[in-house]
């Protein structure tokens, strides 16, 4: 099968499935087509009139796509070029395949900004881009880089239109100052992609940020049902329900009943059990002066020196048979049984691994 590309060693063209069959898939919009037609038939009026026999059709072509990179890159309100739902991750070259997929390229094609809006992959995004924060921040193209900041201004915009995990936001801000702060001391020292006034507008954008969310007010609902209204036995079974320390402690702070609840030595007892394992207790075993294990202190003793259990609503997935990584749409798997990708095994459930945001960022260690 002969590839469809402009150079026959390039993977061909990016294809769509639609109600009316397969379609090509083109990542300029079509205001920027006709935009680009345009100057190039004034361009070419003015090379052919003139030498035409020193600018060529070749040189046309470079001109057109020299003109769209600096389209996008001027752009403020460019935001990625793909927003797709599946990626190939290819780590060496081979003959048809030149080069390989970064974390950057990852982070630019795969939909991260529709991903914002699912409740299911809000913290997902978040703590991805936190990690991202902490070590990888560098290692990300100007683009890249570019686009980090407008998932996560839509990320803030988010939290401050629907006042929804801000203290979650709040540390992801904090650790991506004190990366930045660090970075912006020692330029010279360590690679910075740009200009380093853009890294302290960044910052001062982040401060911003961070100040919105200190100054964030929760709006009371007058009507309706409220936690007050609940029996004792269902406000217990909501604590049990939480998986994070810190949301019981915030939680107890409601009224007097949810703070007499978030004491319950069993509730943070299970909670201990479920991040951590017994070999990990015996090292950090706090006493009372009874005698009595302190499971509370216990478990964020435990947390500063272990990693907690993640959970998430919905995560990428990475297909090992095709080594695809991918967004798996639960609706349109259980309608039309479509497993989130071109798989070609015979039973694509199988090859099928959720990424954590830790394990996504190891895909591009190479």
């Amino acid at each position: 099968m002969p590839f469809l590309g402009q150079d026959w060693r390039s993977p061909g063209w990016s294809w769509i499935k639609t109600e009316d069959g397969w379609k090509r898939c083109e990542p300029w919009t079509e205001g920027l087509e006709g935009e680009n037609n345009r100057c190039g038939a004034s361009h070419g009026i003015i090379l052919n009139s003139e030498d035409e026999e020193i600018f060529n059709n070749e040189e046309h072509e470079y001109a057109s796509k020299k003109r769209k990179k600096d389209h996008f890159r001027n752009d403020r309100n460019t935001q990625c070029f793909y927003r797709e739902k599946w990626i190939y991750v290819h780590k060496e070259s081979t003959r048809e395949r030149h080069g390989y997929c970064t974390l950057g390229e990852a982070f630019n094609r795969l939909d991260f900004f529709s991903a914002v809006q699912d409740a299911r992959r809000f913290t997902y995004v978040a703590r991805l881009l936190q990690l991202i924060a902490k070590s990888q921040l560098t290692s990300l193209s100007g683009v890249a880089q570019k686009n980090y900041f407008n998932v996560l201004d839509k990320i803030v915009q988010k939290v401050l239109d629907d006042h929804q995990n801000p203290r979650l936001i709040k540390d992801l801000l904090q650790d991506l100052s004190s990366t930045l702060c660090i970075l912006i001391r020692g330029v010279g020292k360590s690679v910075l992609v740009g200009n380093i006034n853009i890294w302290v507008c960044r910052l001062e954008t982040i401060l911003n940020w961070q100040q919105q969310l200190q100054n964030l007010q929760m709006t009371e609902v007058d009507s309706g049902l409220t936690l007050s209204d609940l029996p004792v036995h269902m406000l217990s079974n909501i604590l049990y329900r939480f998986s994070d320390g810190w949301d019981i402690v915030t939680l107890g702070q409601v009224t007097p009943t949810l703070s007499a609840l978030s004491e319950d030595r069993r509730l943070w007892k299970k909670l201990c059990q479920y991040h951590f394992g017994e070999k990990q207790f015996c090292r950090h075993l706090i006493l009372s002066e009874k005698g009595h294990i302190e499971w509370k202190l216990m478990y964020f003793a435990l947390q500063k020196h272990y990693p907690t259990k993640e959970q998430y609503g919905d995560t990428l997935h990475f297909c090992r048979h095709c080594s695809i990584l991918f967004w798996k749409d639960r609706r349109l798997a259980l309608l039309l049984e479509d497993s989130g990708h071109p798989c070609t095994a015979a039973d694509p459930d199988s090859c099928f691994t959720p990424v954590s945001p830790q394990h996504f960022i190891d895909l591009f260690k190479f």
